[in-house]
């Protein structure tokens, strides 16, 4: 009988081999490991099971695997880990935006895959442990902006609306709850969720682009995101929680 305390981990790819590979390795290491062929085996499988992490092969045969993160993100919380042998940064991107939270290609190495596997639950482990205080916190305020966290609309100094997209919301929140602090590569990975692996190196350089974009007047000069030469970003305002 499997522990309830063991991470139980599912693995969605139509490639046999893969799909062996994945199940030994990671449940050789302390991880209970269901594995599937299809989006319609996930979903049953995620329906019936109780599920802490899903890794998901974006290639599927005749499904769209972009689609498929999307439609289980909107159904839970759960992390994602996209698999897959395409390496456009385009690729990347988008999964991250769909709200993965971390991206391997193919081929990948097993020891790999679990360090990355094990991050990833921590962060989930370290957000579901923080003080009720922060979960119960309903808005950021800095600079005539407001990020509502509960619908995840920002809102500019004029009252309009500015859409965001799920990494560009992510980084904004975890900038807001450190203002006025440098806060390095790694931790805002850590902190919002992004992925964190070397080949995502540029993740939060492309978001903060963005959201500079969309917050500065002149994004080539910022006031609000300032970069701190060989340390990281610092959100340059005062912020006020309102809760």
């Amino acid at each position: 009988m499997n522990s309830p305390a063991i991470p139980h981990i599912l693995v969605i790819d139509d490639d046999a081999d893969v799909r062996e590979l994945v199940t030994e390795y990671l449940g050789g290491h302390d991880l209970r490991v269901t594995a599937a062929a299809s989006g319609r085996e996930m979903f049953e499988l995620f329906d019936r099971e109780s599920i802490d992490l899903v890794l998901l092969d974006l290639k599927l045969p005749g499904e769209d695997g972009m689609l498929l993160a999307r439609q289980l993100r909107e159904r839970a919380t759960v992390p994602i880990v996209l698999l897959t042998g395409r390496n456009e940064e385009a690729d990347r991107v988008m999964g991250l935006e769909l709200g993965a939270d971390d991206y391997v290609t193919k081929p990948f190495s097993p020891r790999e895959l679990l360090a990355r596997v094990r991050a990833v639950l921590r962060r989930y482990q370290v957000q579901a442990t923080l003080p009720e205080r922060d979960t119960a916190r309903r808005a950021f305020r800095f600079a005539g902006w407001e990020l509502n966290l509960r619908t995840r609309r920002l809102t500019a100094p004029d009252g309009s609306g500015v859409e965001l997209s799920n990494g560009e919301f992510s980084l904004l929140s975890a900038l807001c709850r450190a203002p006025q602090r440098v806060l390095s590569r790694d931790q805002l990975l850590s902190m919002s969720r992004l992925h964190e692996a070397e080949v995502y190196d540029r993740t939060v350089d492309v978001q903060v682009r963005r959201l500079r974009l969309k917050l500065e007047s002149d994004a080539a000069h910022p006031a609000l995101i300032v970069t701190e030469r060989g340390a990281g970003y610092r959100l340059a305002a005062e912020v006020e929680s309102l809760y």
